[in-house]
């Protein structure tokens, strides 16, 4: 039985040196590793010419860099350039989708923390087919070192991560956070967890539990109605953790950690914009240190999400406004590449998606 290879994305400084001395390279060679993955952004040890060549072949005879081994089974670019969205096979042939969305103040990551979702909210493409395992933090990771290699070969990088791809990052909380904190090591990337987000559908133990940690990353919660029917039927999440305990949750972290909360809100045509939505709202979120993000819906018809019109959209935000809020229209960005999460890994899962197109040691 062949040996497995030991995957070295993710190790700190610490463990990839005493790994290096166990197979008889000098205690330097992972300092030289180090940089380059995270520094210059190289997944194949034949690239790094500062490395002995008996000593890359031992690297590549025991090691794997686990960017080297996902693939770009599909990309596609908005029309304006500044959407870009990745569909991943990792190694065992699960597919995760990934974007990358350029801004005014920078490049901005949307990793997903699952391969599916198991939270079966009815207007998310994600969850259609269920979940069918966690992401590692090394596979999460990976999703942002990919656009950084692209951004990188531009003399660019990007500036701030948010969690709100595929999966409930909250049912994978070990390896989400593990991988923020490495985002976040000085001597790797060395990202501000203030420029970090996680979005959750409002696991409570969750958002607790990240107020535990002390550290000041953004949260965002997917909420998208005030009314108890309204939100169980949408979300059923919401049997479990009722909106008004996710609520009180969030609410004592912004509290705690000093960071205002984002509310995220889907407007889906007949359903929950309303001026009686609006009031019930702002009565909620009544001084709390919060932002409303109005997003118009993405048309799921078989399921019965439809967006309104623009005209509708805008007016709720003006409601919200008026009642005090600090609400905000979502700039739509990638609607013409379905940019939202899951919709490029359905289109592929019933097309069947087999073709390569990437490799971390290769070119895109």
């Amino acid at each position: 039985m062949m040996e497995r290879k030991r995957e070295l994305f993710g190790l700190g400084l610490d463990a990839l040196e005493e790994f290096f001395l166990s197979l008889g390279l000098a205690r330097y060679r992972s300092k030289q590793v180090y940089n380059w993955l995270y520094k210059k952004f190289v997944f194949d040890f034949a690239a790094m010419s500062d490395i002995a060549k008996g000593d890359r072949e031992v690297l590549a005879d025991k090691c794997s860099i686990l960017p080297g081994e996902i693939e770009i089974a599909k990309t596609q670019r908005s029309a304006d350039g500044l959407t870009e969205k990745v569909l991943l096979r990792y190694s065992d042939g699960a597919l995760v989708e990934s974007v990358l969305m350029e801004h005014d103040y920078g490049h901005s990551v949307c990793l997903s923390s699952q391969v599916g979702c198991p939270m079966g909210c009815r207007f998310c493409a994600s969850g259609q087919q269920g979940l069918e395992r966690d992401l590692t933090a090394a596979e999460i990771l990976a999703q942002g070192a990919i656009f950084g290699k692209h951004l990188a070969e531009q003399g660019k990088r990007w500036s701030r991560l948010v969690v709100m791809g595929s999966g409930e990052p909250f049912l994978n909380y070990a390896n989400v956070l593990a991988a923020l904190d490495f985002f976040h090591r000085p001597d790797a990337w060395g990202l501000s967890y203030r420029h970090m987000t996680v979005s959750t559908c409002g696991i409570v133990p969750g958002i607790e539990r990240l107020a535990r940690e002390g550290k000041p990353i953004n949260l965002a919660i997917s909420l998208h109605s005030v009314r108890q029917e309204v939100r169980s039927a949408l979300m059923p999440a919401n049997k479990v953790y009722p909106f008004p305990s996710v609520l009180k949750a969030a609410a004592a972290y912004g509290a705690d950690s000093g960071r205002q909360v984002t509310y995220e809100y889907i407007l889906i045509a007949g359903l929950n914009h309303t001026e009686e939505d609006a009031e019930l709202l702002a009565s909620y979120l009544k001084g709390q240190n919060a932002a409303v993000n109005l997003i118009p819906a993405n048309p799921v018809p078989d399921k019965g999400i439809e967006r309104p019109a623009m005209k509708d959209c805008r007016a709720f935000c003006r409601r919200l406004q008026r009642a005090g809020l600090n609400a905000t229209l979502r700039k739509e960005m990638g609607k013409d590449i379905a940019a939202a999460c899951g919709q490029l890994r359905g289109a592929a899962a019933k097309a069947g998606v087999h073709e390569g197109g990437y490799s971390g040691a290769g070119d895109q």
